[in-house]
């Protein structure tokens, strides 16, 4: 499979994995990037090149609000990221087209591997 495909697809689903994780708790940037290293090795190793454009985007679209706090491990100062009401909102209405993403191409996996299977 070319590799460009699998970028495009983990790219699209990045945005709405880190409105997930923002929703959880609020988070500053290096905690979004070991915890996706953590719990979705399937991305592969998450570069900051990658996210924080999109933490960008998602702070300009007015989903994410962000505040600079000061960090407990060593007193330095981090941005925080939290979700707004805008954001709340758009997750629930991603969520939802995810599902139904999900739910339509998973029925075309199924037919696929029927035909194989035939």
């Amino acid at each position: 499979m070319e590799e460009n495909t699998v970028r495009q697809f983990k790219k699209g689903g990045l945005e709405l994995i880190l409105l997930c994780l923002i929703a959880e708790k609020e988070r500053y940037g290096y905690e979004l990037l070991a915890e996706l290293d953590r719990a979705a090795p399937v991305l592969g190793f998450a570069r900051e090149g990658t996210v924080y454009p999109i933490l960008y985007r998602l702070q300009n679209a007015g989903l994410l609000a962000c505040r600079m706090g000061t960090s407990p491990r060593n007193g330095g100062t981090k941005k925080y990221y939290s979700l707004t009401e805008k954001g709340r909102t758009a997750l629930t209405e991603l969520a939802s087209f995810w599902n139904g993403y999900a739910a339509c191409v998973e029925g075309f996996l199924r037919r696929a591997a029927l035909k194989e299977e035939g």
